[in-house]
């Protein structure tokens, strides 16, 4: 497995982005770039990073018509990201679409990066699900759905919440990636996640990938922070 926690360079500009990479000393990490970074540099984000050596997941939760999202996978693909993302909601034409568009843009003789679907996000409380998005059903079913939607539209996995990572597990095989957002270290305020986790519990719950941001970025010591949450993680033998 590559690196099991990805750093959420929530930055706004590439300079605060190297100021924070030259603290992590000299590390090859897993990082991920957001809208907000990615909007405001554009692809060169993604080239740095790659020139340096980081895993790259690139976050920008793609939804749209399934023609658009193939050719804009067929642009992103081109930046030779690890990972990247689609929301599930979608439905399963613009999965398969971005799919295509994905495996087209991969240059030869690179290995396709590995496409997922975004669930619920981990700032959703269940109560929303009915009040403001009408869905009925509870959390955990309504993840496993679009879990099993994302299976059959070709994906290698989903983000979802530590809480539901081991049921998506059950449902849909032990190589089917999850990737956990909300993750904090013992005694870390929420911010806007409802649905939080830390390292070890990740672990135990099955997770193929843990997400953190503020927990490291917004620590004094970001390298003594993810050192903090790798030996969290490494402290579970599975």
């Amino acid at each position: 497995m590559k690196q099991p926690i990805i750093i959420a360079l929530d930055f706004d500009s590439i300079t605060d982005t190297k100021k924070f990479l030259a603290g992590m000393g000299g590390q090859k990490l897993y990082v991920k770039v957001g809208m907000e970074l990615f909007y405001k540099e554009g692809p060169g984000i993604a080239d740095m990073l790659k020139s340096e050596g980081h895993h790259l997941f690139l976050d920008l939760k793609l939804h749209d018509i399934p023609n658009t999202v193939k050719k804009a996978m067929k642009v992103l693909a081109s930046l030779n990201p690890d990972l990247l993302n689609v929301h599930a909601a979608g439905g399963r034409a613009m999965m398969e679409a971005a799919l295509e568009g994905l495996e087209a843009g991969t240059p030869a003789g690179c290995s396709r990066p590995k496409l997922i679907g975004v669930t619920q996000l981990t700032s959703t409380p269940p109560d929303m699900l009915r009040r403001e998005l009408l869905i009925e059903k509870s959390m955990e079913e309504t993840v496993i759905s679009y879990a099993k939607l994302v299976r059959d539209a070709g994906l290698d996995g989903v983000v979802c919440s530590v809480q539901e990572s081991r049921t998506v597990k059950a449902a849909c095989g032990p190589s089917f990636l999850t990737v956990t957002p909300g993750i904090r270290l013992p005694g870390d305020p929420a911010g806007d996640q409802a649905r939080t986790a830390t390292p070890e519990l990740a672990r135990r719950e099955l997770a193929d990938h843990v997400v953190s941001g503020r927990s490291i970025t917004g620590k004094e010591d970001s390298l003594k922070a993810y050192t903090e949450m790798l030996k969290e993680w490494e402290s579970v033998r599975i």
